[in-house]
């Protein structure tokens, strides 16, 4: 019951620690597969207390293994391949996508108990890697979907799970749990990390972050809620220590892993960098220029483009760029993403723009996800509603034409500190009306972009990158 780390529980760790794609990647999927394992694990236990012999209980336990990997391939494998099929021929209404995959997904489930038990869970996970590794019809509402239903049910279930706790339960959480917990923290996960991965390529501080990081969630609950009932009617002895004993590890898995993990992967230095960098879409030659200020204000830049010429134009300034479609879909995988948090998607094309945001949204906050305003007279909502497209940049009337006219005209981008003696009033003054603040970098070293409707009040000990008419002096 214990062996399993909930998917639910170590994905928002892992979106706060932000560790590096290798490490990162086992941890989400052993909290993935090991969901189902555990709870075939459970099943062969409780099978083999209610046997006797040895050689009864080993056909038991082989038994049950390929009944559930075979059902689990049958039905999970099948049910995938029919939706997929039923999507794909507009059989079902996009309207109802999402029930239609939860309706399988429970049917999926019951089927797969009714033939063998605890299975459901098993088959229910291929059916999900089936759908989400197919290349016939996309996921992503159905993804968004499942992400909204985890959230609203994942905490309800825990509430009804331990309701089920009774005074008598809690009164049994003694010094013996606590020394249990300990033990299966400090011992028993750091030991089977590291006899598992003796000959990957991990080193020794990912091996023992990863150590550190195990935290169960409702699978663990659930299970053993289910088979403390069923124990409880086969006369097993100190069966009424199962479910306290669970709660106590998931309650100190969750509050020691949750607060100990990100400092720890900072100490360990396998978390990835403070995403304070940006990645631009766009390698011509004002995009360039802009960049080039970023990366000399210790930013972080990544250059995306489809042309080589402006790529290799990016490299000889020293930039890190990519020769890649800012809207491929293995874009996000190839890239090198480590230190940054921000789009900014600056080409000629609105639609590219638009549809980079949306392939980035994947990994970005939508307030970190930047594109030009396109060049339309009629209102920014005219272009596209707010969920499918990124904050635009840099002021209302600010378009790729209007940027590209400015830099032809021989317009810089400029630095400039604000002080006592130097306030964002003097530098308006300055440079007047034509003037284009461009980004702000606050006194937390956070780069901030304008848009056209975010009010940012630039204050002394401020940074501001703007885009100026002409070559001016002053304070920097």
């Amino acid at each position: 019951v214990l062996t399993v780390t909930g998917p639910t529980v170590i994905g928002p760790i892992l979106r706060n620690i932000r560790p590096k794609q290798e490490v990162g990647s086992i941890l989400k999927w052993e909290g993935i597969l090991v969901d189902p394992i555990g709870a075939l694990l459970a099943i062969l236990v409780f099978e083999v207390i209610l046997v006797t012999g040895i050689q009864q209980a080993a056909a038991v336990v082989v038994l049950s293994v390929l009944r559930t990997i075979i059902l689990g391939a049958i039905t999970g494998g099948a049910f995938a391949l029919l939706l997929t099929w039923l999507i794909r021929k507009y059989l079902i209404p996009d309207l109802l996508q999402e029930f239609a995959t939860l309706s399988f997904v429970v049917a999926v489930f019951l089927i797969s108990n009714q033939i063998q038990e605890e299975s459901g869970l098993f088959s229910v996970t291929v059916m999900g890697i089936v759908m989400a590794n197919q290349k016939f019809v996309p996921v992503k509402k159905i993804k968004d979907f499942k992400e909204n239903l985890t959230v609203l049910m994942i905490p309800v279930l825990f509430i009804l799970l331990s309701a089920r706790l009774t005074r008598s339960d809690i009164e049994l959480m003694s010094y013996s749990g606590i020394i249990f917990l300990l033990i299966l923290v400090f011992i028993g996960r750091p030991l089977s990390v590291f006899v598992s991965t003796i000959q990957s390529r991990l080193t020794f501080r990912e091996k023992l972050f990863v150590s550190a990081v195990a935290p169960r969630g409702i699978v663990a609950a659930a299970v053993s809620s289910v088979f403390a009932l069923k124990l409880a009617d086969g006369g097993v002895p100190q069966i009424e220590y199962l479910v306290p004993v669970t709660f106590m590890v998931i309650i100190g898995t969750v509050l020691l892993y949750g607060f100990s993990s990100a400092p720890l992967a900072r100490v360990l230095k396998v978390s990835q960098s403070d995403p304070r960098g940006v990645i631009i879409a766009g390698a011509h030659s004002w995009a360039l220029e802009i960049a080039a200020v970023l990366h000399e204000k210790d930013f972080r830049v990544v250059v995306v483009d489809t042309n080589r010429y402006h790529v290799n134009q990016a490299k000889m300034m020293g930039l890190q760029a990519y020769q890649e479609s800012i809207i491929s879909e293995k874009a996000i995988d190839r890239l090198n993403l480590d230190g940054v948090g921000k789009l900014l998607a600056l080409t000629s094309n609105d639609e590219v723009n638009a549809m980079g945001v949306l392939r980035f949204s994947e990994i970005f906050d939508n307030e970190n996800l930047y594109q030009l305003r396109p060049d339309i007279k009629e209102d920014e909502r005219e272009f596209s509603p707010q969920h499918l497209r990124g904050r635009f940049l840099f002021g209302k009337e600010v378009t790729f034409t209007n940027l590209s006219r400015k830099f032809s005209e021989g317009a810089v981008v400029k630095s400039t500190r604000l002080t006592a003696e130097f306030s964002y009033e003097d530098f308006m003054a300055r440079y007047g009306e034509s003037m284009i603040p461009l980004f702000l970098i606050d006194q937390g070293g956070q780069l901030l972009p304008f848009t056209s409707r975010d009010e940012i009040v630039p204050r002394q000990g401020n940074t501001i990158i703007a885009l100026v008419d002409a070559p001016q002096t002053g304070a920097t």
